[in-house]
């Protein structure tokens, strides 16, 4: 089994059926995406994933949770580095100036994802928790960085809401439109909002 600092452990056998999840919405997308379209990449019956999810929306909501604790997998250090590049490598992480067709595809569908959140209260409530965990994490960044006199004494939850609602932002942005030097500017403009909330 693998884990990483705050999520839960996932069996070999899961890791598996998320890995076959990952790559039939990277083929098909939200909207054409089926148990049996995930049961083929992960070449097993339908039957071996209804063994372990009860619906399809049953396994997307492990996936989301899935795709969380691997995000957080990467993007977590042991504190040996300043809180000033921990905050940049982080929002380089989940706003970076250039994505791959399969990233590209992937932030897409996790789009099409969160708009299942408007009427479907088991995906509002995955949403909130991933955003939770995200802010959570930027809230501890700033506030390391306070504490070890790196960063002004500044309100980090104000902070990391902001500087997560822009990411956000940018996500769907990229996710619904051609404006593709938006990011960029996103970037310098949420850039110089750090420089001038957080340092002295």
């Amino acid at each position: 089994m693998t884990s990483d600092s705050s999520g839960r452990e996932w069996s070999k056998s899961e890791e598996r059926i998320m890995e076959s999840t990952h790559r039939a919405l990277l083929r098909y997308g939200y909207a054409q995406l089926s148990i049996s379209r995930i049961a083929s990449e992960l070449d097993q019956s339908k039957a071996s994933l209804y063994y372990h999810y009860d619906s399809k929306e049953d396994l997307l909501l492990s996936f989301l949770e899935y795709v969380t604790d691997q995000l957080e997998s990467n993007i977590y250090t042991d504190n040996d580095e300043p809180p000033s590049q921990e905050l940049e490598r982080f929002i380089e992480t989940l706003l970076p100036l250039q994505l791959d067709d399969d990233e590209s595809q992937l932030r897409a569908a996790m789009v099409e994802l969160r708009a299942q959140a408007v009427k479907d209260e088991e995906f509002r409530e995955q949403f909130t928790e991933i955003d939770d965990r995200i802010v959570d994490h930027l809230e501890k960044i700033i506030d390391r960085g306070i504490d070890e006199g790196e960063f002004r004494n500044v309100d980090a939850t104000r902070i990391a809401e902001h500087i997560f609602a822009t990411i956000n932002g940018v996500m769907y942005n990229r996710a619904t439109t051609n404006r593709e030097n938006a990011s960029a500017a996103v970037r310098v403009s949420l850039s110089s909002y750090v420089n001038k909330e957080l340092y002295r």
